[in-house]
Order: C-alpha cells, then sequence, then structure tokens
C-alpha cells in the first residue's frame, strides 16, 4: 500500500516506521523543515525520536500535497488540539473519494468536545475513519517490543484493512466497532495518569495506586456509557490496558508531568519546558464540561482539572477524594 503519515511527531515517526518495515510506501509529513530534512538525510527524525534510525524507504514531505499523492491509506498523527486544522488542510489538496483515514491522536476537542474520529469525519465525509488506540509507548515500539492495540471503526472493512496494514509479528492489532469507546479510553486515561503522577510526586504507595486505577477506570466507564460506547471496551486495551501503561511507565508523559506538578513546579514552568504534548492537560477540562454535559460524576477528573488550572493544592485533593460521601461501589 501506498501509506501518508501526516505529523511527524514521536508516534507519528513510530508508525510510520513500523509501516515501511511491513513494505508499503510510506511518505510521512512534518510542518518543521528540520523534521523533514533529518529524516531523509540522516533516517532519524532528530527532534521528536532522536537515536532512533528509521527505515531507509521512508521518505519526508514538507508539502502536503506530495505527501497525499495516491495514498490508499492515511494516518492522521497531528497533537489532536491540531487535527481540525491539519485535516482541514488535508481536505484541500486530497483526492476524492478519500480513502480510508487513521485517527492515532489521543484526545477530545476541547470546544465541541468532539472526540477526535468525529473531527474527522467532519473535515474529510467521504471516507471510512478508524481510531488506533491501545498501550504503546512509541519508544517501545520502535524497539519492536511486542505490543498490542485495537483498531475500531463502524466500517468492519476498512478496520481490518488497517489491521492487516500495521499488523506485524511486533505489533498486534484487534479489530472493535466500538469507536466511541476506544476514542474516549485513549484521552480519558490521560487525566488519571496525571493524577497517578501527582500520587508518585507526593510519595504515597501502591494501596492508593491501584485505588485511583480502579477509581479512574469506573469514571472512565460511566463517561464512555453514558456517550453510547460499550463497558466492555474500557475493560481492554484502549481502556484498562492503556491506562495502566499511561498510569505506571515511565515513558508516561502525563504521569511524568503529574509528577512535576506534586514536586512544586507549575504547569506554565513544566509546559515552557517541553516539545512534546502532555494531552492529558486539555483534557482534564474537557472531561469536567463532559461530565456536567452527560450528567456523569467524574470526582478524580475534576480535581485533576482544579490542580491545573485552580491552583489546589494535590494532598488537598487526594484528601477531599478520600472524604467524600459515603456509597456503594459502582460501575455506573
Amino acid at each position: 500500500m501506498r501509506i501518508a503519515v501526516i505529523g511527524a511527531g514521536s508516534w507519528g515517526t513510530t508508525l510510520a516506521d513500523l509501516l515501511a518495515g511491513n513494505g508499503h510506501e510510506v511518505r510521512i509529513w512534518a510542518r518543521e523543515p528540520e523534521v523533514v530534512e533529518s529524516i531523509n538525510r540522516d533516517h532519524v527524525n532528530s527532534m521528536f525520536l532522536a537515536d532512533s534510525r528509521l527505515a531507509e524507504t521512508l521518505a519526508a514531505h514538507g508539502d502536503l500535497a506530495a505527501a497525499l499523492e495516491g495514498a490508499d491509506l492515511v494516518v492522521s498523527a497531528a497533537p489532536s488540539h491540531a487535527v481540525r486544522q491539519v485535516s482541514t488542510e488535508v481536505a484541500r489538496v486530497m483526492r476524492h473519494p478519500t480513502p480510508p483515514v487513521v485517527s492515532v491522536s489521543k484526545g477530545l476537542e476541547t470546544d465541541s468536545l468532539k472526540t477526535m474520529s468525529e473531527v474527522l469525519s467532519e473535515t474529510l465525509p467521504d471516507g471510512p475513519v478508524v481510531a488506533l488506540s491501545g498501550p504503546s509507548f512509541a519508544q517501545e515500539v520502535y524497539e519492536r517490543q511486542p505490543t498490542a492495540v485495537v483498531a475500531a471503526s463502524a466500517d468492519m472493512a476498512a478496520a481490518e484493512q488497517v489491521q492487516q496494514a500495521f499488523s506485524a509479528a511486533h505489533f498486534r492489532v484487534y479489530t472493535s466497532d466500538d469507536v466511541m469507546g476506544v476514542q474516549l479510553g485513549g484521552a480519558l486515561k490521560n487525566v488519571i495518569a496525571i493524577a497517578a503522577g501527582l500520587l508518585h510526586g507526593l510519595k504515597l504507595g501502591h494501596n492508593t495506586l491501584a485505588a485511583l486505577i480502579t477509581r479512574g477506570l469506573a469514571e472512565m466507564s460511566r463517561v464512555g456509557e453514558a456517550m453510547g460506547a460499550s463497558p466492555r471496551t474500557f475493560a481492554g486495551l484502549a481502556g484498562m490496558g492503556d491506562l495502566l501503561l499511561t498510569a505506571t511507565g515511565a515513558l508516561s508523559r502525563n504521569r511524568s508531568l503529574g509528577i512535576e506538578l506534586a514536586e512544586g513546579r507549575t504547569l506554565e514552568e513544566i509546559q515552557a519546558g517541553r516539545r512534546t504534548v502532555a494531552e492529558g492537560v486539555r483534557t482534564a477540562r474537557a472531561a469536567v464540561e463532559l461530565a456536567e454535559r452527560t450528567g456523569t460524576e467524574l470526582p478524580i477528573a475534576v480535581e485533576v482539572a482544579n490542580i491545573l488550572f485552580n491552583g489546589k493544592r494535590p494532598a488537598q485533593a487526594v484528601r477531599d477524594l478520600m472524604e467524600r460521601e459515603l456509597k456503594a461501589e459502582h460501575w455506573r
């Protein structure tokens, strides 16, 4: 297949390398000229995936039309806050009908609270959209460590096409028809991962972390069901699997942000020193609005948002969560 990957951050670059290794003709688009030059000249993305040599057949472009020309499959890998803008640019130069589009960004659009697949269905309405998500640190996928993810679409033929294109000996892809559940799982787990980092920074132990992960999963499932997703999805790779990875793994950008917050740094200080995006920051605000819109209770997400945007002290947030009204354990 001829595949266009739109977005050359660490995840987009890793997936482009994976697809090129699977024998596909892959073109990756980057907005940064230095990234294009680095990939084409040195076969390395020196800005976002340094010291990781890429497939020599992988070609980088700074021109969208050149990257998209003749594509049988398009991978949307821009940060969630940029997906609408970038995909609108894609629509201007993309041939019609649009080939299947694979969304690999994890987040919610802040203003509309729409998932990335919903955004792409609006900006690129001709082609089917497939959401690819699951527990998958870019560095470990690049290193060919065994990884399992899920491809979800209302069009099962498109989901199976993506499954075949991405699957490799170290990268196993399952299919699903629960697009909403897979997208919400990938977005909301980042908020819980920030909370996990806060606990680590406060030097709290495994009891606390286990409670956070379990109740965080309950929050994800609760709002997912209110949005029409299947609760079972949150017990799978895009839910529990991705949450466990992001809440416990040292490579998690969201967890590390929580650690730095608990150690006394401000959000502005942390973000100023980072080149990569911690998607959970924007998603925390969106999650609170989503809870209000759906009438669901998301106490952990609310406290994370209070810490991020209202200056609440992390230790006080933990106390407030623990001292809430006592009740029976429910997932709904």
